[in-house]
């Protein structure tokens, strides 16, 4: 368990190999997360958009879907059909 102390401006100093385990350098971004008497620092990711690259990757495919209603709707429209009831 590592322990920091609080200084009089209230830095606290990241002990090194807490940094280094998490890839924390000078200049960083953390998070301060304060909840049920814990404070949490959380690292913030250099490139939040390279970070979140594939998060959706393997669910289901949200373009398909849409194709396939307007293709249906489509489908509707040819055979004189009313659009389905939406709640």
């Amino acid at each position: 368990m590592a322990i920091a102390k609080v200084s009089k401006k209230g830095w606290v100093v990241i002990p090194h190999d807490i940094r280094e385990r998490y890839g924390i350098r000078p200049g960083d971004k953390v998070q301060v997360v304060a909840s049920n008497g814990v404070i949490r620092l959380i690292p913030l990711p250099k490139d939040p958009i390279e970070h979140g690259f594939g998060l959706l990757k393997g669910g289901p495919s949200l373009t398909q879907a849409l194709l396939e209603d307007r293709r249906e709707d489509l489908e509707r429209e040819e055979r004189g059909l009313s659009p389905p009831r939406t709640q």
